[in-house]
């Protein structure tokens, strides 16, 4: 399991190289070459290490295929999906599928042509959420975090009235002394560095926001 986190790690850090190289290249052209996502993350990475590693195939057992990149908004959608060997198999099966995500702007520039039509409204999304955001400084954008003692949590209420629950990226077993959240979460958190604590906030046209509701409180 180690190896397996080591081996994730890697892949995560090769994955913002790549990303970067990525989207450096954005303002020449707003596309994305797999086949170049795959060569970086092999280069962050080193392809002795993968070789020797539990990954399938080594370096060749990367794939960046269902990776792209908006021509609206030149956002990078990186995927990145292999195989690592279990050294015991379980219910038969000798490999287990393993995905990696991150999503990133490319260095393009604002382009305010696009953005000034009134059919085009700029609204803000965040990596996870479900909805999109009229405000830039929305109460669900901008966390307030606060410290607690884990004692009272089961006592306290969000600004929403709901009771806050684990972290299920961040608690595991049990709860520090000390916990994090915020005034409209409804997770407790043990590290002050978990990513459920951060918010990337993406500005795109609201016909790009396909999916998602407006948010209750500032799109009223």
């Amino acid at each position: 399991m180690m190896e397996v986190m080591s081996i994730r790690t890697s892949v995560r850090n090769g994955m913002q190289y790549a990303a970067k190289r990525a989207a450096e290249d954005c303002y020449l052209t707003q596309m994305v070459s797999p086949s170049a996502l795959e060569a970086d993350i092999v280069r962050a990475i080193g392809s002795e290490r993968l070789e020797r590693s539990i990954v399938v195939n080594g370096s060749s057992g990367i794939s960046c295929q269902n990776s792209r990149m908006s021509m609206l908004t030149g956002i990078l959608e990186m995927e990145v999906t292999y195989q690592v060997k279990l050294p015991i198999p379980v219910f038969a099966a000798k490999s287990v599928h393993m995905k990696e995500t991150m999503r990133m702007k490319g260095w393009n520039g604002y382009q305010s042509a696009f953005w000034d039509k009134e059919d085009n409204e700029t609204v803000y999304i965040t990596e996870t959420g479900m909805v999109y955001h009229r405000d830039y400084h929305c109460n669900y954008l901008e966390l307030s975090i606060r410290t607690v003692n884990a004692g009272t949590v089961d006592d306290l209420r969000n600004n929403d009235q709901e009771k806050y629950h684990p972290c299920d990226r961040c608690v595991h077993g049990s709860a520090a002394s000390q916990v994090y959240l915020t005034d409209y979460g409804n997770r407790y958190h043990n590290s002050l560095s978990c990513s459920g604590l951060k918010r990337t906030v993406y500005a795109i046209p609201v016909s790009e926001a396909v999916g998602k509701g407006a948010c209750t409180k500032c799109s009223k």
